[in-house]
């Protein structure tokens, strides 16, 4: 079959004019040239793995010991470069006690080009007890009520008012009703762990009581000092979807103080302390979504200083690894 091909080069028949060795390494190219192709449109057909794209966020406890009111916050956050920020919910709750409406606190923020990213809360819808759970419940509501006036779509949602040890799997049906409230609206709830609380202080029970809510919007809000300090690490973040993060806090752990004695005041500027930072943003970039990440201190050293010193520098440090 082989002899009487015919292959159009200038000159003789490749096969007849060429020892057996040629012909062997044509035989060889012609099994070849199919799988090559089947590759190269396999390769084609294959997308190219997005990575993440960060937005950047202040947590307005990062400067509280300048005690700035809302405005004043929203004026130093929009001139610093942030996309947005996460307040919380006694510093709204003052803004309306002086007589101000939560519409004008929505225009204020528009008018500066920030977004309402999240909120900080402590109802305690957790709780084991059944009447501090139904209250919980009923200030979350309340809570989300206010924020969807803001357009803020999320509410952080610790485990405040529970005890140890914690049924993972009850709290699990809690945190569902808490994504149903959410849906209903439109205010969704960002699970959170604190690593110094005795009964919700690591990764793996907030993964498993996302995991246990089997719902579609459950969120896991993690944090850089609360990941070390509860002994959580942070290789177990590469096993987080990408689904399941929307805001991360960001902050670092000061290397000389032993773990199980760091403190919220310890907290320091991201790339500052001990936290593989590199790796992180390496890990959060593979997840493929746009992410909120926010700059959230309580260090007394930093509430010394210029307000707007604090926030710039706490974005250009954010900015080195993301």
């Amino acid at each position: 079959m082989f002899e009487r091909l015919s292959i159009p080069l200038k000159g003789a028949n490749l096969l007849n004019s060429r020892p057996m060795t040629s012909r062997r390494n044509l035989l060889k190219t012609l099994a070849l040239a199919p799988m090559a192709l089947a590759a190269g449109s396999a390769s084609a057909e294959t997308p190219e793995k997005k990575e993440s794209t960060f937005r950047f966020s202040l947590n307005t406890s990062t400067i509280r010991g300048q005690k700035l009111n809302l405005p004043q916050i929203i004026e130093l956050a929009a001139r610093a470069g942030y996309d947005g920020f996460e307040p919380w919910m006694m510093e709204i709750e003052a803004y309306v006690k002086e007589g101000k409406t939560v519409a004008s606190l929505k225009k204020l923020a528009s008018d500066a080009g920030l977004e309402f990213f999240d909120c900080i809360g402590f109802p305690t819808w957790m709780a084991q007890d059944e009447e501090k759970s139904k209250t919980g419940f009923a200030q979350m509501e309340k809570e989300m009520g206010i924020l969807a006036e803001l357009g803020c779509p999320r509410v952080a949602a610790p485990a405040i008012g529970t005890e140890a040890p914690l049924d993972l799997l009850k709290a699990g049906e809690r945190y569902k009703k808490l994504l149903e409230l959410g849906r209903k609206t439109g205010v969704m709830p960002q699970l959170e762990f604190w690593g110094a609380f005795p009964s919700f202080f690591h990764l793996g029970q907030a993964m498993a009581v996302a995991a246990a809510a089997d719902d579609k919007d459950a969120k896991i809000l993690a944090d850089v000092y609360h990941l070390f300090r509860g002994g959580s690490g942070f290789e177990g973040m590469k096993m987080l979807d990408g689904h399941a993060i929307d805001i991360f806090h960001m902050n670092d752990f000061p290397k000389e103080i032993p773990r199980t004695e760091q403190q919220d005041k310890d907290r320091v500027f991201p790339g500052d302390g001990g936290a593989p930072m590199q790796e992180l943003a390496d890990t959060l970039k593979s997840k493929g979504k746009p992410i909120i990440l926010s700059l959230e201190l309580f260090n007394p050293t930093y509430y010394a200083m210029d307000a707007e010193y604090v926030i710039k520098t706490g974005l250009e440090k954010m900015k080195r690894f993301f």
